[in-house]
């Protein structure tokens, strides 16, 4: 059997080395970067039969926590179910009290925001800055209220927040970090790496993303009780320090005589799991992320020289001193009274470049949040401008040479007419 396995993964080998990798029909804004080694790892997972989770989640949230340099990972099976999970796991803890403040940048993604409210918290939203489009420690301190829980932070497109100044505003007030990592793969501020300096931090594995696994999520603390509590409610809420050295049926409390443990369930849960599968393509990313993001952080430069040239019309994404950049996408802010956003993006596009709006743009604009109970402290003008001018395009490993050209090629003809 083992020698039939094996030739079934050179099979999947010698496929992947005769196909076409990606199509030039289309510069996307990302592309799944894998090969043999994640379908091998699957399929493994198959053929041995263990199709929900088990083993290689377990082998995941270890590989991934020690490179993230955290003592717990708990894989989930989407990255806003990371965030439900956290903030879930906060308040169950003590280490957040119910209808408290979370103090959230305005320009950032709906799955930071609509967990804060399914958990009965109040987001607050806040401005951003033009240098990293991350949260403002200004304005976060500005923002703050004998209500404030929590400071929950984003590393927007792979670009570090400023959390050495956040962090200390985080002990001089006693408010807790929540780090959202979920476009921040490998990321570092100072040397240590995006995620680790938090309370805890959530991560996403979406297909688009610096690494996948299709669909998943992580959630990485320091904290032990946090880690019980979040395997809890990842699943039904049930007990999941069990007695190793009793009997399975020893469960006994003023209602439960003798009971299964397995079937005893101590919290409010959910079932938000990652399967083997999902995990064995993680596996093999992760082994190989920093090459990916060496990869995007070359091409990011490329771009920034290439169009150097229209700064006069565009303002081009910067890297912060003492950080790296992991560049989920590349940024382009339009900045002109010649054109609008709208007329470059449809340039672009009709020349087959793939772009994406900056995430929800000012999210306390949008139709679901008009009606909740979110605040908003100061102003949010930068928020605004990425909300009316801002765009990405992508800058995955898969980018050719050709497509930089394409892509450059686009630029000047768009400018040779709106310049």
């Amino acid at each position: 059997m083992k020698d039939l396995k094996a030739e079934i993964f050179l099979k999947v080998e010698e496929y992947f080395n005769s196909k076409e990798i990606v199509s030039n029909d289309k510069i996307g804004v990302a592309y799944p970067c894998f090969d043999h080694k994640e379908v091998n790892q699957a399929l493994d997972s198959l053929l041995d039969l263990w199709i929900s989770q088990g083993p290689k989640v377990k082998l995941f949230e270890k590989s991934f926590s020690e490179y993230i340099g955290t003592k717990y990972g708990v894989a989930c099976n989407s990255g806003s179910s990371a965030n439900l999970l956290a903030l879930s796991a906060l308040i169950k803890c003590g280490k957040l009290k119910p209808g408290s403040e979370v103090i959230v940048p305005a320009a950032t993604f709906t799955t930071v925001i609509s967990p804060i409210l399914q958990n009965g918290l109040v987001p607050v939203f806040v401005d951003v800055e033009m240098d990293t489009y991350n949260i403002c420690p200004k304005s976060i301190e500005e923002a703050i209220t004998p209500k404030t829980g929590l400071i929950m932070i984003v590393h927007t497109l792979g670009c570090s927040a400023k959390i050495d100044k956040i962090m200390e505003l985080s002990k001089t007030f006693d408010i807790p970090v929540l780090e959202d990592c979920c476009e921040a793969h490998g990321s570092t501020m100072n040397n240590k790496k995006a995620g680790s300096f938090g309370l805890i931090s959530t991560w996403s594995f979406f297909v688009a993303h610096n690494m996948t696994t299709g669909e998943g999520g992580m959630i990485l603390t320091d904290d032990e009780e946090l880690d019980e509590m979040l395997r809890s409610i990842r699943e039904f809420g049930r007990l999941t320090k069990y007695e190793k050295d009793k009997p399975r049926f020893y469960y006994t409390d003023e209602e439960l005589k003798d009971y299964d443990e397995r079937y005893v369930f101590t919290n409010i849960g959910y079932n938000l799991r990652m399967t083997d599968l999902a995990a064995s393509l993680g596996i093999e990313q992760l082994k190989k992320l920093d090459g990916f993001n060496n990869k995007r952080v070359k091409i990011a430069k490329q771009y920034n020289n290439l169009f150097s040239k229209f700064s006069k019309y565009l303002i081009l994404p910067e890297i912060p001193e003492n950080t790296f950049h992991s560049f989920y996408g590349y940024p382009i802010v339009v900045n002109s009274d010649k054109f609008t956003r709208k007329e470059l993006v449809n340039h672009l596009e009709k020349d087959n470049i793939e772009t994406r709006a900056f995430m929800g743009g000012n999210l306390s604009k949008q139709p679901a949040y008009r009606t909740e109970n979110c605040l908003i402290s100061g102003n949010l003008e930068n928020t605004d401008n990425l909300f009316n001018n801002a765009f990405f395009i992508g800058c995955h490993p898969f980018i050719t040479k050709n497509n930089i050209e394409t892509i450059t090629n686009s630029f000047e003809t768009f400018f040779a007419t709106h310049g």
